[in-house]
């Protein structure tokens, strides 16, 4: 079994971004600065602290703040326990020197994001009634007059005459541009409405719109299941600039992103204060028990892993959310039999592994890891029966496991079955040899820089709607592919980007006429941006793979020339041993099976119900 796949489970094998929860109430009751270092003395987890002040309703003073930042309270904590204090001044640091940016691109006067301001002195805004500036565009008034009267079609007109114009002041910019955001939220036209609660959201921090922007930013990254913009931004923000409404959201990114950087010390950090109400806390959780994995925190990881399968899932009727918390939970079971085959405890791992739902999308991706561990333990049989199940026509267009054939060829290797062994390799080699050279060509070129550029292109060849490729590759090594967590979030993004367009043309005749070429302006420039990021995470997946499949092409030639000097050894022996070969033809074989088990021979059709329970009956020729 793969090293790398033992220690290093990716997270990345989840779809979209998850909508995940466990519901978690501690019970309201008063707290002092005491009561909150008595949790932390023992070592209560910071989230847990954070939801108990958050949940208490208490109302502390300045005294209390100043006493749990000299005691030394978590940052987060600090933070909250200020967030509820009767409109005093801040007291202390909000975030933790090793806990965020030290300086961003605010910091330093970059105007991506505006400038970093006295949060303190911006101007408290009303989503619904907001006092006008003396000045402001009667045109934006009337814009926002018809917006609150849920006419969207007609503030959205007039809010993009405005633009059009561009004859109003700049201070007003933010405001044309948050109001056209709602409008088109409320048409459902998410992708050009995310595009204008991102250019408010670059205003920065000090702008009194960015703290309702970047939530509703949020809320289209659950919607389509892509945090592309998200992710462009967060590490430019302050984090004690986070709205409550996108607080987990962003650390949880900005965790992610220390992850991808291998600082797993700050990434754990930063999932530690995803809310525990967060859809993100499972996800969060499971990130968290991968880099205890990986930092050799074995219990640390175990324990993890398994909060995250125990826990209870929000009651909700949207099937994408009960999904992902099935396939969240399911790769934790994955990844605690891993976390004990990696220490060999083979038949503890074999026992996580029986826990996958077997109608998880990741069960025979279990079945075959289980059959790793028959194998380390010599249950040669079971391991093939495993095999046989990964084998069947139900996971052809499924499960891209080119590792399947290498564990089936050492396992008859192991029986001294060595004419199978050099069969089956010798199908490998004949089978995957076209397809890595098919790989290893389309990844080439775009290797160059001036070839990186291109990466829409790459995109096109094998998911564009006029592709014509003819390509070796099967549905399963693309499916396997659009398991990256990112990937699968731009594929549906550029979906959803598709079906925008066609819902523009469909408006009223007036609104459709001015606002189309507009709106169609901005949906090409960010399709074609959407598809060069998709490009070059398909090619990076692909280079992944292409290399996995070398690799297990040199171990097929390793295999084969062992077998060579196993078969020379074979023949030697029974060249001296007359003997052996009427023995072993003497040899009468018992097909009973324990009185708990009901033996079917199998006759080489495959039925769901049976997938899972074969088991050969290979003697070997070891004898």
């Amino acid at each position: 079994m793969n090293s790398d796949r033992l220690h290093k489970a990716s997270p990345l094998l989840l779809g979209g971004l998850s909508s995940l929860a466990l519901l978690w109430a501690p019970q309201a009751r008063a707290l002092s600065c005491d009561d909150i270092m008595n949790m932390v003395s023992v070592n209560v987890p910071e989230n847990i602290i954070v939801m108990t002040v958050k949940d208490s309703g208490e109302q502390f003073s300045n005294d209390e703040v100043k006493c749990l930042t000299e005691r030394g309270a978590p940052a987060a904590v600090i933070k909250q326990a200020k967030s509820m204090t009767a409109a005093e001044p801040e007291v202390g640091p909000t975030v933790a020197p090793d806990e965020g940016p030290q300086r961003s691109a605010l910091d330093e006067g970059d105007d991506t994001l505006g400038t970093r301001v006295d949060r303190t002195k911006a101007k408290d805004l009303s989503d619904e009634g907001e006092a006008s500036d003396a000045d402001e565009p009667a045109k934006l008034k009337e814009a926002v007059k018809q917006y609150r009267a849920k006419k969207p079609l007609a503030a959205s007109l007039l809010l993009f005459e405005l633009i059009e114009a561009g004859n109003f002041d700049p201070k007003h910019e933010a405001k044309v541009d948050y109001y056209m955001a709602r409008s088109l939220e409320s048409l459902e036209l998410w992708h050009t409405s995310q595009y204008h609660y991102m250019k408010v959201v670059k205003k920065g921090p000090q702008d009194p719109y960015f703290n309702y922007a970047l939530p509703k930013l949020v809320k289209i990254a659950r919607y389509t299941g892509d945090d592309t913009e998200l992710s462009r931004i967060v590490s430019q923000i302050p984090t004690d600039a986070f709205p409550s409404g996108a607080q987990s959201e962003m650390f949880y990114l900005l965790g992610v992103q220390a992850f991808e950087d291998d600082d797993l010390s700050k990434a754990r950090k930063y999932f530690g204060q995803v809310s525990t109400k967060s859809p993100l806390f499972l996800k969060s959780e499971y990130f968290r028990g991968v880099i205890y994995n990986q930092q050799n925190k074995l219990k640390s990881a175990v324990r993890s892993f398994r909060d995250v399968y125990r826990a209870q899932a929000e009651v909700t009727n949207d099937p994408r959310y009960l999904k992902e918390v099935e396939e969240v939970k399911d790769l934790a079971l994955i990844n605690v039999a891993r976390v004990y085959y990696g220490i060999e405890r083979y038949d503890e791992a074999g026992n996580y592994y029986e826990l996958v739902n077997r109608e998880s999308s990741y069960w025979a991706q279990s079945v075959f890891e289980h059959g790793w561990a028959n194998f380390m333990q010599n249950n040669l049989n079971d391991t093939l029966g495993q095999l046989l199940t990964v084998r069947s026509g139900f996971y052809k267009d499924d499960e891209w496991l080119p590792e399947a054939p290498i564990l089936r060829a050492l396992t008859y290797f192991n029986l001294c079955e060595y004419n199978r062994v050099d069969a089956i390799l010798v199908n490998f080699d004949q089978y995957y040899k076209p397809m890595l050279a098919e790989m290893q060509d389309f990844t080439k070129q775009y290797a160059t820089d001036e070839g990186k550029k291109l990466a829409d292109q790459a995109w096109d060849t094998y998911f564009g709607k006029d592709k014509k490729a003819q390509t070796l590759l099967p549905k399963s090594l693309f499916n396997k592919i659009l398991r990256n967590q990112e990937l699968t979030g731009l594929v549906r993004h550029l979906s959803i980007m598709d079906q925008e367009q066609e819902l523009i043309g469909r408006q009223q005749e007036r609104w459709a006429d001015a606002m189309t070429p507009y709106l169609t302006k901005i949906l090409e420039k960010d399709r074609e941006r959407y598809k060069r990021r998709a490009g070059m995470l398909l090619l990076k997946e692909m280079v992944r793979q292409s290399n996995k499949l070398a690799d297990l092409m040199s171990q097929s030639q390793i295999i084969r020339f062992e077998v060579v000097d196993a078969q020379r050894v074979d023949y030697a022996y029974k060249a001296q041993n007359d003997e052996i070969g009427d023995a072993l033809n003497a040899v009468n074989i018992d097909f009973a099976t324990a009185v708990e088990f009901i033996y079917w021979p199998f006759n080489g059709e495959f039925w769901k119900d049976e997938l899972g329970y074969y088991h050969y009956t290979e003697q070997g020729s070891c004898k």
